[in-house]
């Protein structure tokens, strides 16, 4: 068959360790012969990360910003370990930190479903997607290692004249310091994403903060979302019989795990990183969850929920053949190319993206799969395990059935 053309590229983020092994298998395996791919490549490994003093993520975040659709792999977030295994001049932040903030968005991350994976939590009947807000918060935050004695203070000096100081700790020795923050149109922008994916996709909304210990930090978001869904939503959300729902954090903890699911759950970055894993892993695995980022201004990244897979790249270096699941990672490409082919008007890539996950579903409802998913099967399923590549050719067997 002819290749698929297209038209605007794609921005690719390459990553790191497993998963940018995986990433090449996809592309050479599953896309490549089908596809004649446009990309605008970036490597985001941490090698060239280091060698471009992270000016690579900047690059490919505004390129993102610039042609609208990125896909991006797994990437490392070195810890103090890292540096010295990687021999880095700087604990680098987060890519995916840099990127989120730079297009100011709202990561939606949801589990990929399968009639044969139980979920861990046996009252979860239906989804569960997690609107995690992308922008601040520690990911953004300024941190200081204390020596010793001394004060630390919060100071902000308006433009206007208006001041406030107040001591956050009298240090009788040494410590750690840390300041975060946020703004008011980026909460605003979350607000409106969560509630416009809610009327889309038909779910109820539900958000959590902890407002009664983080007065003016955690309630400004709850006392924004309050404003922004009575003044804009209130009426669409009561004629589409969906409900938003606001609580404390640990009660909606709670009310998760004794719900059967089919509803979004706001939450702030951190907290929506945390429970977005637990989500996940509770479903089945991290390697079964889609992940996107829509910005306010219409931009969209497609990404693996996933780290980079370190135990297996560690045993790939020893030369043993690939077992790891590549399920999100093909997830990213092709949700990445189903909105590229919808932006561009090329249905054939749209078919394509809708034909290659219909062909990871035929696979694993065959009983092929990773060994992580084997032992999530329930009684009486006949499951295989096989290595990633022989993964890869039963999904592209089924695929080219297909096309």
């Amino acid at each position: 068959m002819e290749k698929i053309k297209m038209i605007t590229p794609l921005v690719e983020m390459d990553g790191d360790e497993m998963t940018r092994i995986l990433w090449k298998m996809i592309k050479d395996e599953l896309l490549s012969p089908f596809i004649d791919l446009k990309c605008e490549y970036y490597d985001l490994s941490l090698q060239n990360r280091e060698a471009t003093k992270d000016k690579v993520t900047y690059d490919a975040a505004y390129a993102n910003k610039k042609y609208g659709v990125g896909v991006k792999c797994a990437t490392i977030t070195p810890n103090k370990q890292r540096v010295e295994e990687y021999n880095l001049t700087e604990m680098w932040k987060s890519p995916n930190g840099t990127i989120r903030n730079i297009l100011n968005g709202t990561v939606f991350r949801a589990p990929i479903m399968t009639d044969f994976i139980i979920p861990s939590v046996r009252s979860w009947k239906k989804s569960i997607t997690i609107a995690r807000h992308a922008y601040g918060d520690v990911y953004k935050a300024t941190e200081f290692r204390v020596p010793g004695k001394g004060v630390a203070k919060l100071v902000f000096e308006g433009e206007n004249g208006e001041s406030f100081c107040e001591t956050i700790c009298d240090y009788d020795g040494a410590g750690v310091l840390q300041g975060q923050f946020n703004k008011d149109s980026s909460i605003k922008d979350f607000a409106h994403a969560c509630f416009k994916f809610a009327l889309d996709t038909k779910q109820d909304l539900w958000f959590s903060t902890k407002d009664t210990i983080s007065k003016q930090y955690d309630q400004t978001f709850k006392l924004i979302f309050e404003e922004i869904y009575n003044e804009f939503y209130k009426e669409a959300f009561e004629a589409a019989g969906i409900e938003y729902f606001y609580t404390l954090i640990d009660d909606a903890v709670a009310r998760v795990i004794r719900s059967e699911g089919g509803f979004i759950w706001a939450l702030k970055n951190y907290d929506g990183d945390v429970m977005s894993d637990m989500v996940s892993t509770a479903f089945g695995s991290l390697a079964m969850m889609t992940s996107v980022l829509v910005s306010p201004d219409g931009c969209f990244e497609y990404e693996a929920a996933h780290g980079t897979v370190t135990r297996h790249y560690y045993r790939y270096l020893k030369g043993e053949e690939p077992t790891a699941n590549p399920m999100a990672l093909i997830y990213a490409w092709t949700g990445a190319l189903r909105k590229r082919g919808e932006l561009d008007g090329i249905a054939e890539l749209v078919s394509f993206a809708d034909k290659l996950e219909a062909a990871c579903m035929t696979t694993l409802s065959s009983g092929i799969m990773t060994k992580d998913l084997v032992n999530l099967t329930p009684d009486g399923f006949e499951a295989k395990a096989v290595k990633t590549s022989e993964f890869f050719s039963a999904i592209r067997e089924n695929l080219e059935k297909t096309l």
